[in-house]
Parts: C-alpha cells; structure tokens; sequence
C-alpha cells in the first residue's frame, strides 16, 4: 500500500470506496425495511399482524413489493411530456442518496496504520492531527434536500393530470413554508457552536455522558427541526402533496412499476436523512459511552439513535390525522417561523451574558 495518487496513499482512495459503497448499501437496505417496518408497526399498533404471509414475520415482504414492482407494467401517458415524466423520478430520488455523504456515522478508526474517518466526504490529516470535512456540510444537505422537490413539482406539471399538478404546487408552497422555518430553528445551533462542519458539530457535544447534546441546550430548535424536516419530506400528517383522499395519489397518480417505486424510495430516503440530521445536530451523533476505548461503537450508536427515530415518525403516522391545508399554511408561518425567530433572539442574549 506504498502507492500515492495526487500525494495521498492508496489506503486513502480504498476507503473512500468503502465508505461509499457501506453507506449506500447501508441507506437502500434501510429504505428497504423501513416499509416493512412502518407497516408491522403501524399494524401491532392498530392491533393487526401486518405483513405475515411472505417469509417468516413477513421479512421477505420488501423484496416481494420490489419484485413486483420491477414487472409491473410501465405506463406513460399518452398527453404527458415524456422526458420530464421519465426524468422526474430520478430528481427526487438522487438528492435524498447523497446527502448522506457528510453525515458523520463514527470517529476515526485505523487501518494498516492509516486513521480514516467514518464520514464519506471527510479525510484524516496526520501532520495536523484532524479530520477535515466540508466546513459547510449543514448547508449542502439544505441544498441537497431542496433540490428533491423540483421531481415532484416536475411530475406534477409533465404528467398533464389536475390532481398530478395540485399534489406538485402543494409540494412546492409546503418546501417553501417549512424549509424557511428548519433554516431558522438550527440557526440556534450555529450559535452554540460556532461552525457548520457536521464533524465539529458533533465533537462539541461529545463532553459529560451525553448532558452536552444540543437538545438539552436548544429543546424548542430540536423539536421544531424534526417537525418542520417531516413536513419538508411530506410525511405524515404533512402528507398533502400526496392526500389519497382528495387527490387520488397526488403527483405520482399516473406513475406505476419501478417509477411509482423510486418515489417512494425518495420518501424513505429523505426520513433516514431527517432521522441522522436530527440525530447529528442534537442528539450527540455517534458519541456514547466507551467510544473512545471501542470506536466501532461509535456507528452502533448513530445507527439505534437514527432508528429510534424513525420510529417516531412511523408511531407519529400511525396516531396524527393529516392537517387541512389552512391548517398546515397557518402552522408553518404563523407558529414555527415566529418561534424560531424569538429562540434566535433568546439564544443571543443568553449567549451574550453568559
């Protein structure tokens, strides 16, 4: 492994490969049975079984759905704008993937004498003792996760159906509502820390058995950020781009086979990056007892954290009817932006005569 390419040694560029193909396989396995999950969950909770009948507990029902999904039929409609209609899958579906590219899942480990860090887009380096992430990591997954929308709004408008084109402006007026609202509850965060590298973020809260986490400090910014995240993502009781019962299926009304699936995909995607973003700004990221002795703890850890919360959203689907429309606006600009303004300015004072 005495190789270099571009001054870095060879170990550097099989990591990176590693930790690319880990995470990816990681997120499509969670994605996978994170819809059977919500369906046995929401199933026990509503005193059902849930999936049964495919495997033992229904464990093979992710893979049947996917089977079946794979030959289904693919269905174009006939006044539909065909290159938008086929495109807009993939625009949602590849920002919810690469967001987890800067998300921190662990501390630096070593292999073969090389410290890696378990960060995707992160390296070690050993003359200054560090890692070194993007500095700027929470504003690329806003970005990322803004760009989902526009192959929602993009299937909307192309699939030239009206409850297409309604579910695709609902998606649009709610990213806009909320996004405005979760930039604002973690501008709290920033403030506490000084720095928008997610690494950074999470060292700060490493410190007296977890009593430095971010959401013991900035309760009102955790909660607003996940909330204002679901309604970002459109689930439950946010799901009004989709709303089955007024407009049929929403935007991906007249998608079907692996199309219909890729949006969902997004979906569950987009909940895992919600549940790790939330997980990382406050809730301590990978820290935990013994991570300094064991680092591989360190993803145990992120991981229990992030399924934790994903079952929150599944328990909150599962209890919460969805909101009107009114409601949701009046919500969004009424409640949290104001809110999220008066926290800013507290957090300031605080801040200053502390």
């Amino acid at each position: 492994m005495g190789m270099e390419i571009l001054g870095l040694p060879m170990m550097y560029y099989i990591a990176m490969v590693a930790k690319v193909l880990v995470t990816f396989i990681f997120v499509l396995l969670t994605v996978a049975y994170a819809t059977y999950a919500e369906r046995k969950i929401i199933g026990h909770m509503q005193v059902r079984l849930g999936p049964m009948r495919t495997g033992w507990h229904g464990l093979l029902q992710p893979i049947a759905d996917g089977l079946k999904l794979f030959f289904k039929e693919e269905i174009i409609p006939s006044q539909a704008s065909t290159f938008a209609f086929l495109v807009a899958p993939l625009i949602a579906l590849v920002p919810a993937f690469i967001t987890f590219a800067v998300i921190p899942f662990g501390g630096v480990i070593e292999i073969a004498g090389y410290k890696i860090p378990m960060q995707v887009a992160a390296y070690y380096d050993t003359a200054a003792g560090q890692v070194f992430d993007i500095n700027v990591g929470v504003l690329y997954i806003l970005a990322m996760s803004s760009l989902g929308v526009y192959g929602i709004v993009l299937a909307g408008w192309s699939s030239n159906s009206k409850y297409s084109l309604m579910g695709g402006l609902r998606a649009s007026a709610q990213l806009i509502s909320y996004e405005l609202a979760a930039g604002l509850s973690i501008i709290a965060v920033f403030m506490l820390s000084g720095t928008l590298s997610l690494n950074k973020i999470v060292a700060l809260q490493s410190g007296f058995g977890g009593f430095e986490w971010y959401i013991f400090k900035q309760p009102l910014a955790a909660f607003m950020f996940f909330v204002t995240s679901l309604a970002e993502i459109n689930r439950t009781p946010f799901d009004l781009p989709e709303a089955e019962t007024e407009l049929v299926s929403g935007f991906c009304t007249e998608y079907s086979s692996m199309k219909y699936a890729m949006f969902f995909m997004a979906e569950y995607a987009n909940m895992v990056t919600v549940s790790a973003m939330t997980v990382t700004l406050f809730l301590g990221g990978w820290n935990g007892p013994f991570t300094d002795a064991m680092p591989l703890l360190g993803p145990v850890y992120f991981i229990a954290k992030v399924y934790f919360l994903m079952f929150v959203c599944m328990w909150i689907r599962a209890t919460l009817p969805r909101y009107r429309y009114d409601q949701l606006m009046h919500l969004g600009w009424k409640v949290f932006i104001p809110l999220a303004l008066v926290n800013i300015v507290v957090t300031g004072i605080i801040g200053y005569f502390i």
